[in-house]
C-alpha cells in the first residue's frame, strides 16, 4: 500500500530572514526590510548615502518596505537609520516537504485511496484566463503537468524572476509550493481542479519549506501588483487574531480586489486553533475534510480513556491486536514496549530509531503545544520498521502517569471514520472578533499532486485551500462578471453542511458552512452573502444583535422564503422575518435579529444552525456567540529576536486578545525543566500586539529554554501557554 504523506505548516520565531549570493567573489545577502514613511523617499535616501546598496523592490500597496542587497558589512552600517521599522518581520514559515521518492503515475492509480483533485470538478469549465497566485516555496514549472499553464511570478528569496523550488544544491529540497499549484492547475497527466488556469509562483519559503513574515506579505504586494485574480496561501502561524500583520495584508489585498484563500491550519482538533492569516475578516478560510478510512485508537478500559493517534508519514501501518505495555522513550530497554516521547528539537526520525534501536514495538510522540500534529518520518536511508503516531499534548501527559502504574497496558482499537472534518484541521472561532472559521471545508487527506520528478500524495488543509482556489477559478471562468463577493457567498451558499451518522450537524466552528460543490455553486438559484452569522461576545446581562442578511435570486422568477422558527431555548429569543420573496434578479436584506440574557445561558461558545426554507431548497446559516467568556487564548504567538542590523538588543514580541495586568516570561532548562531565570516582565497592556526591546547584557545567558509565558488577566487571574525559545549567543 501506497505511504501517505503528510504536509505540516509549522511556526518558529524568527527576526528577519535573509538569502546569501556570492557575486564576483564577494557575499551578498537579500533582506526585505520594512520601513516608516514613504519607501520611494526612502530608497533615494538609501541610494544616495548607501551606493553599495542595491535596491530590489519596492512595496507600498500592503505595507510599505524594500527590497536590498549588499554585503553584510555594508548592511550592518545603515542599524542607525530612524526610518527601518523593527515590528513585522518577525515570524517564520515552515513547510515540510517529505523526502521520499516521488511516485509514477502509474504507480498513482494504483491506489484506490488516493483523491486526485480533478474529482471536485464536475463541470465543463477549467478556469480558462483566470490568474492564480501561489505564495508558497516556488512551483517546478518545468514539470510536464505544471509548465503549459506557468506563466512566471517572482522570487522574494533570491530577489529574481525564477520561482522555482529549491534545490538539493541551495540546502532542504522543496515541494509544497509544486504540489499546491498541480492542486489548482496541473494539466498534463493529472488534471487540477481548474486546469487551464494560469499559474503564477510567489517563492516566500526558501531551502527547507522557510520564510518569514515580511516575505509573505512583500510576495502578497507583489502578487496584486501583477494583477493576480486568487491568491492562494497554504501557510500560516498559530496567532489566533485578526489584527496580525499578515491578516491585515489579507484584508487589504482582498479590498484590492483580489480572492485571498488561506489554509485554516493543522494545529486541531482543539478549537481557538486557527490561526493568522486564515483569521482575516476578508480571508477564504478553508479547512480540510476527510474521506473514509479504518483509524486506530488507543483505549484503557479501566479509566475508560480513548486516545486519538495520528500516524506519521513513512510510518508502518499501526496494525496490533495484542496490549503493550507502556514505557518513557529514555528507558534503556523498550523491548516489548510502545514508547513514549515528547516532541522536541530532536527530529521524528531520530527519535523512532532510537526507540526502534531499544526494541521498541511502536513509539508515540507527544506534542509540545495544545492539538495533534502532522509529522513525517519518511525518505531516510535507514528505514524505521515499527509505527510510529502522534498524540496531543493532553493525552501525552496522561499517559505518561499512566505508565508509571504497576501494569501500564494500553489496548489498540479500530473505528471507522466516515466522510468528516480531518482531526489535524484547525477549529475557529477566532478570538477578538468572535468570527466564525474556517469559512467552507474542501478535500485534504491523501491528496495526489505534482511534485518534482513526479507525484505524491500529502494530507493537510495546504492541500484543501487550493481545491477552493481552484473552484473560484472555475466561477470566474463561468460568470465573468460575477464579483468575488457574489463568487464567494454562491460556494458558502450551496457547501453541503456536514453531519454526524446520526443526522446532527458537525459544529459551526468546525466547518464554517460546509463542503464546497462548486457545480452547485455556479448553477445556484440563490446567493446569501453573509450565510454566517457572528453575533459577538455577550458582556452585559442582556443584548440584542442583528444582522442584515443579503439574499440575491439568479433566476428569472420571483422566489419565495420563510425561516424554520428555532426550538425554544431559555436565554435566546429570535425575531426572524415572516415569508418573503425576493423578485427576479433583484436582491434584498432581511433582519436577523437575536436577543441574549446571559444569566439564564453557561459561559461560553454558543453555535447552532438557522434553516432558510425556499421553494425546493433549504438553506444552513451557521451561527455563534460567545456569552460573557469563554476558553480562548489569551495570548499567543510570542517572539524573542534579536532586532535587525543589531548585535546588541533583543526584540520581543506578544500578541493579546484582552487587556491584561500583567505579562511575564519565565525559562526553563529544556531538559530537566528546572526553573533557570525571569527573562521579562511587562506591567498593563490592552488587547492586541506588545513589543519591546532588551539589551543582550540583561538577557543571560543564550541557549535553548522552554518558555513559560503568563498573562495576569484584569479580573485577577492567570493564563499560560508554554513556547520552546532559542537564544542567540
Amino acid at each position: 500500500m501506497l505511504l501517505r504523506k503528510l504536509c505540516i505548516v509549522l511556526l518558529l520565531p524568527l527576526m528577519l530572514l535573509t538569502n546569501s549570493m556570492v557575486v564576483q567573489g564577494h557575499e551578498l545577502e537579500s533582506v526585505i526590510i520594512e520601513v516608516e514613511g514613504d519607501p520611494e523617499e526612502h530608497k533615494k535616501h538609501i541610494e544616495s548615502h548607501y551606493p553599495f546598496v542595491e535596491i530590489v523592490a519596492t512595496y507600498n500597496q500592503l505595507f510599505n518596505g524594500i527590497a536590498i542587497r549588499a554585503e553584510p558589512k555594508q548592511l550592518s552600517k545603515m542599524d542607525s537609520l530612524d526610518f527601518i521599522k523593527a515590528i513585522h518581520p518577525v515570524e517564520r514559515y515552515e513547510v515540510n516537504s517529505p523526502k521520499k521518492e516521488p511516485l509514477s503515475m502509474d504507480e498513482v492509480e494504483t491506489d484506490s485511496e488516493l483523491v486526485m483533485p480533478s474529482e471536485l470538478n464536475t463541470t465543463t469549465y477549467t478556469g480558462k484566463g483566470v490568474q492564480i497566485g501561489v505564495i508558497d516555496t516556488g512551483i517546478d514549472h518545468t514539470h510536464p503537468d505544471l509548465e503549459l499553464n506557468y506563466r512566471g511570478g517572482y522570487d522574494l528569496v533570491d530577489l529574481d524572476d525564477n520561482p522555482m523550488e529549491s534545490s538539493s544544491e541551495q540546502g532542504m529540497p522543496t515541494l509544497h509550493g509544486s504540489h499546491v499549484a498541480g492542486i489548482i492547475a496541473a494539466n498534463g497527466e493529472m488534471k487540477g481542479v481548474a486546469p487551464e488556469a494560469e499559474i503564477y509562483a510567489y517563492r516566500a519559503l526558501g531551502p527547507g519549506g522557510v520564510g518569514s513574515s515580511v516575505q509573505v506579505i512583500a510576495a502578497m504586494e507583489q502578487a496584486v501588483k501583477d494583477g493576480m485574480d486568487i491568491i492562494n496561501l497554504s501557510l500560516g502561524n498559530s496567532v489566533n487574531g485578526p489584527d496580525y500583520p499578515t491578516s491585515i495584508a489579507v484584508n487589504r489585498a482582498a479590498e484590492l480586489g483580489v480572492a485571498v484563500v488561506i489554509a485554516n491550519g493543522n494545529n486541531g482538533p482543539e478549537l481557538w486553533t486557527v490561526g493568522a492569516p486564515a483569521t482575516a475578516t476578508n480571508a477564504i478560510s478553508v479547512g480540510a475534510s476527510a474521506v473514509r478510512e479504518i483509524m486506530p485508537y488507543l483505549y484503557e478500559p479501566l479509566a475508560n480513556k480513548e486516545i486519538s493517534i495520528l500516524p506519521m508519514d513513512g510510518s508502518s501501518s499501526w496494525n496490533f491486536k495484542d496490549d503493550f505495555k507502556l514505557a518513557p522513550g529514555d528507558s534503556d530497554k523498550l523491548n516489548g514496549s510502545i514508547a513514549l516521547m515528547e516532541r522536541g528539537e530532536i527530529p521524528f526520525y531520530d527519535l523512532a530509531l532510537e526507540a526502534q534501536q531499544k526494541g521498541a514495538e511502536a513509539i508515540l510522540i507527544s506534542n509540545n503545544e495544545e492539538g495533534i500534529f502532522l509529522g513525517s518520518i519518511a525518505g531516510e536511508r535507514e528505514p524505521v520498521t515499527i509505527p510510529v503516531a502522534a498524540i496531543s499534548k493532553e493525552d501525552g501527559e496522561w499517559l505518561q502517569q499512566y505508565s508509571e502504574r504497576a501494569h501500564p497496558y494500553i489496548e489498540t482499537m479500530y473505528q471507522e471514520i466516515n466522510d468528516g472534518i480531518a482531526s489535524f484541521s484547525s477549529r475557529g472561532p477566532v478570538t477578538v472578533n468572535w468570527e466564525i472559521k474556517p469559512d467552507i471545508i474542501a478535500p485534504g487527506t491523501n491528496i495526489v499532486s505534482t511534485v518534482p520528478g513526479g507525484y505524491q500524495a500529502l494530507q493537510g488543509t495546504s492541500m484543501a485551500a487550493p481545491h477552493v482556489a481552484g473552484a473560484i477559478a472555475l466561477l470566474k471562468e463561468a460568470h465573468p462578471n460575477w464579483s468575488n463577493e457574489k463568487i464567494v457567498g454562491a460556494l458558502k451558499t450551496t457547501a453541503l453542511r456536514m453531519e454526524e451518522e446520526d443526522g446532527e450537524p458537525l459544529a459551526p466552528v468546525l466547518q464554517g458552512v460546509g463542503k464546497i460543490d462548486p457545480k452547485q455553486a455556479i448553477e445556484t438559484p440563490t446567493i446569501i452573502y453573509n450565510p454566517s452569522m457572528t453575533f459577538g461576545k455577550i458582556d452585559h446581562y442582556k443584548e440584542s444583535e442583528i444582522i442584515q442578511l443579503e439574499i440575491e435570486n439568479t433566476t428569472n422568477q420571483e422566489q419565495s422564503f420563510y425561516f424554520d422558527i428555532p426550538n425554544k431555548q431559555k436565554g435566546i429569543s429570535w425575531k426572524l422575518p415572516p415569508s418573503f420573496t425576493v423578485d427576479a434578479k433583484e436582491k434584498t436584506t432581511i433582519p436577523v435579529e437575536v436577543s441574549i440574557t446571559s444569566s439564564f445561558l453557561d459561559k461560553g461558545i454558543h453555535q447552532g444552525w438557522l434553516s432558510l426554507i425556499g421553494v425546493d431548497k433549504n438553506y444552513h446559516l451557521p451561527y455563534v456567540f460567545i456569552n460573557e467568556t469563554a476558553d480562548y487564548p489569551k495570548a499567543s504567538g510570542f517572539e524573542f529576536v534579536l532586532k535587525p542590523f543589531s548585535d546588541d538588543e533583543y526584540m520581543y514580541r506578544l500578541y493579546l486578545t484582552e487587556a491584561v495586568r500583567k505579562v511575564a516570561v519565565e525559562l526553563y532548562e529544556p531538559g530537566t525543566l528546572i526553573h533557570n531565570r525571569n527573562l521579562l516582565e511587562v506591567d498593563g497592556n490592552e488587547a492586541g500586539m506588545i513589543e519591546g526591546f532588551i539589551d543582550k547584557k540583561d538577557i543571560g545567558e543564550p541557549g535553548s529554554y522552554h518558555a513559560l509565558v503568563t498573562v495576569q488577566l484584569e479580573d485577577g487571574t492567570y493564563d499560560s501557554f508554554q513556547t520552546e525559545l532559542f537564544i542567540e549567543p
